[in-house]
């Protein structure tokens, strides 16, 4: 019996270990569905495009939301979570402006601002130490803004008719929100330096 009971505990941890990563996992399967977004993207299949980009945009909910419910969180979580998001976003938008569904502009301002957050870090870690916290509530509206924007700009492609106005007013306010999270982040990472060197 007590043997038996140490086996059934070994199984539980066990199983228990391999849903901790479940959200990493899901991170992962992000990336990957990167790869047939873009082809079908490439391909002008716009249906499978979106069908493809709507699981992946999905797939970005879920690991959150199982992440914060069960606990499953971990160091390398917090970095690929929103790895997983930039090599999507950036992948689907540059294709898409490729094939001019979606304004240059927008582009521009989505990668110079991935650009500063990744200098920006690059920058504290070699100067402080690893960069500590979560996203900013502003930085994840972002995400949400370019993910409905770019899921709106497939379907517009998919029915083979112009951008909708509403859809371009969507594009301006993922620009400022853009903006506004690049000048938030780079406050934060000024003054968390300041921080460390005043205690230095």
């Amino acid at each position: 019996g007590r043997a038996r009971r140490r086996s059934i505990r070994a199984v539980s941890a066990s199983r228990h270990e391999m849903l901790h990563h479940l959200p990493n996992a899901i991170c992962v399967l992000r990336i990957v569905l990167t790869v047939p977004t873009v082809l079908a993207l490439q391909a002008q299949a716009y249906e499978a495009a979106v069908a493809w980009f709507a699981l992946a945009a999905a797939s970005d909910g879920l690991d959150g939301y199982l992440a914060k419910k069960f606990g499953w969180t971990s160091e390398l979580g917090r970095a690929l979570d929103p790895l997983a998001d930039k090599i999507l976003l950036v992948a689907v938008l540059m294709t898409c402006v490729w094939q001019g569904l979606v304004p240059s502009w927008l582009a521009v301002a989505v990668i110079a601002r991935d650009l500063l957050l990744t200098s920006g870090a690059i920058a504290y870690r070699l100067w402080f130490g690893a960069v500590r916290g979560a996203p900013s509530i502003l930085s994840k509206i972002n995400t949400a803004l370019q993910i409905a924007f770019l899921l709106g700009a497939l379907l517009t492609a998919m029915e083979h008719i112009e951008m909708p106005a509403v859809l371009q007013g969507l594009a301006w306010v993922t620009l400022v929100t853009t903006i506004a999270s690049g000048v938030d982040y780079a406050w934060r990472f000024l003054r968390l330096g300041w921080q460390q060197l005043a205690v230095h």
